[in-house]
């Protein structure tokens, strides 16, 4: 985010020049401000049409099984069946407070998942031992939609939606995730489906509540990757763009 400061006094001064001297008083002493102009930045993540930015999780590429056209981010379940590298999708680059907006789209009967502040650094054997994970699931469909934590919008396994707000299976849904010091929000279709406290006392209960109390560096982070989950189902990906808050 960059921030460009401009004095009034300046302006108002100038303004005043050729007025009464009452007049540059009052400027100068009650009406100086500053205005802020904040130009926002989004990165996008996905060029539409290759997999550039990403890589593999413990990987130096990615899997063969994901796939990238027409404006989408696909991950091809059969291709891993039929032998093809799969594995999680982990970006390049690492972020801490961000603004994440992203398109999905899961299968029938289909699970996977946005997991953010991921370390990739080859001390921990999975992304899901450091990274909380934004659920994308089939409700419906899928036998984690019978958990309340494991649905669709939901930080998966520790804090359900406030309500359900995802689209039926097959169809586009919108997905965004700000993390702003220590506030985490969920959207799912522009419902604010989850905020909490990230790192408090009650966020490390919870922590300890789950099932990843086993994994000493789960939501320890304050910074790291963002990573798209291999379920085995196929899932779609679009519009994926980032801000650095």
């Amino acid at each position: 985010m960059i921030k460009t400061t401009l004095s009034i006094a300046a302006l108002s001064l100038a303004v005043v020049a050729c007025g009464p001297a009452q007049s540059e008083k009052e400027t100068t002493e009650e009406n100086i401000e500053e205005i802020i102009v904040t130009e926002e930045e989004w990165i996008s993540l996905f060029d539409g049409n290759s997999l550039t930015g990403w890589t593999g999780f413990g990987k130096d590429q990615p899997g063969e099984a994901w796939e990238a056209a027409d404006g989408v981010l696909y991950f091809n379940s059969g291709k891993k069946d039929e032998g093809a590298s799969a594995g999680d999708l982990v970006t390049k680059e690492t972020f801490g407070n961000f603004h994440l907006q992203i398109e999905w789209k899961i299968s029938e009967n289909g699970n996977s998942g946005i997991m953010f502040h991921v370390q990739d650094n080859g001390e921990y054997d999975r992304p899901y031992h450091t990274g909380p994970e934004y659920q994308v699931l089939d409700n419906d469909g899928h036998k984690d939609g019978q958990i309340i934590t494991h649905r669709a919008g939901d930080l998966y396994d520790m804090i359900e939606s406030s309500e359900e707000a995802a689209k039926p299976v097959g169809e586009w849904n919108k997905t965004e995730i700000i993390i702003n010091d220590n506030t985490l929000q969920f959207f799912l279709n522009g419902v604010k489906t989850v905020e909490t406290t990230l790192w408090d006392e009650q966020w490390k209960a919870m922590v300890a509540e789950s099932k990843f109390s086993q994994w000493e560096g789960f939501a320890k982070y304050k910074e790291g990757k963002i990573v798209l989950q291999d379920h085995g189902d196929d899932v779609w990906f679009r519009n994926i763009k980032i801000k650095r808050l």
